[in-house]
């Protein structure tokens, strides 16, 4: 069920901004949830971690584009240059009529697979995919006005939960862009990679974004800018949970840091303990105790090399088409399709 501002949208758009339509697999509270197991979880035993999902409230989404902008961060950049190269070149591998976007948010860097398709004049429907209705109505508009002949069709879901709920209709190549499968974990992108393939159909395909293994100072500097951009984005997560849960974190007190796991070739996000101090999180009835210089992971961000890219693809059921990356070798963009079952 849709809010009544979702519902006026739908069916109230005018007939040049194209076929509308919004699928909400999300009930009212389904974060608030999620958010109170997690800390309940995440916090309450040790080692302390959470999930980067809990960074994109208003202002961590505003936080990260303006990371995105950072000289420090190359990952948004090198993408973008591999589908301004090669977007014409996907559309055509493909041959879908229907792009599938997980993550969707603005759509911004989709743009430029929108176009190639368009001036192939081989796509029929869009279907952003994203956690939040807000975003996702407001980039769904922009991109059927802008298309108005294209059907578009918005699901608001959770990706670990919702894949099968993906309209099945066409030739579909699913986009996960910007290197987002790198914040799961092994066992995790597997389920995922696996549950994906098995929600789509013989030639259907996936274009992937992977960031790619390189040296060390760039990866971490990445993740630790000058401006202390992300450092703000990192704390902002305790400043959710204040707001959400009634928490008295202080974020002055922990201290941003990022490190390089060799053994798991990730970066992991950290805020780390300035001195000991004891949290309220009184929704929840949890009392937090932290020692000095106490840790919790926030993030991490697995780098990859191309073969294991291919051999994760391949073990989920993924045929890999074609492997591009931009110029230095930084960011990997991988087609694959989907075989027989």
């Amino acid at each position: 069920m849709w809010s009544a501002r979702e519902t006026e949208w739908v069916r109230g758009a005018a007939p040049s901004a194209g076929r509308l339509r919004l699928d909400v697999h999300l009930r009212p509270g389904d974060l608030a949830r999620g958010l109170r197991a997690e800390v309940a979880q995440g916090l309450g035993g040790r080692p302390r971690e959470l999930s980067p999902k809990w960074f994109y409230d208003e202002e961590g989404s505003r936080l990260f584009d303006a990371i995105t902008r950072l000289p420090e961060y190359y990952p948004t950049r090198a993408e973008r240059s591999i589908l301004a190269m090669q977007a014409g070149e996907i559309a055509r591998l493909s041959g879908a009529d229907t792009l599938v976007e997980l993550g969707s948010g603005t759509s911004e860097k989709t743009r430029l697979l929108l176009d190639a398709f368009h001036a192939r004049r081989q796509l029929v429907r869009f279907v952003p995919f994203d956690v939040c209705a807000g975003t996702l109505v407001t980039a769904a508009r922009a991109v059927a006005l802008r298309y108005p002949r294209l059907q578009v069709h918005g699901v608001v879901g959770d990706f670990e939960r919702h894949l099968d709920r993906l309209p099945v209709a066409g030739r579909r190549m699913v986009a996960f862009l910007g290197g987002t499968i790198g914040n799961l974990k092994p066992s995790a992108r597997r389920a995922f990679l696996t549950a994906l393939a098995s929600n789509l159909l013989p030639g259907d395909s996936l274009l992937l974004g992977t960031d790619l293994v390189k040296d060390r100072r760039r990866l971490l500097d990445a993740y630790d800018d000058a401006a202390g951009v992300t450092a703000a984005f990192n704390r902002n997560v305790l400043v959710r949970i204040n707001r959400e849960l009634g928490a008295d974190f202080r974020p002055e007190r922990f201290a941003h840091v990022v490190r390089f796991d060799e053994e798991e070739s990730w970066i992991e996000m950290r805020l780390r303990a300035q001195e000991r101090q004891v949290v309220r999180v009184p929704r929840l009835e949890l009392l937090l105790t932290f020692d000095e210089a106490e840790e919790m992971r926030t993030e991490v961000s697995t780098k990859f090399h191309p073969e294991q890219v291919e051999a994760e693809l391949h073990t989920a059921g993924f045929a890999l088409r074609r492997f591009w990356t931009d110029a230095p070798g930084d960011f990997g963009l991988s087609l694959a399709v989907r075989g027989r079952r």
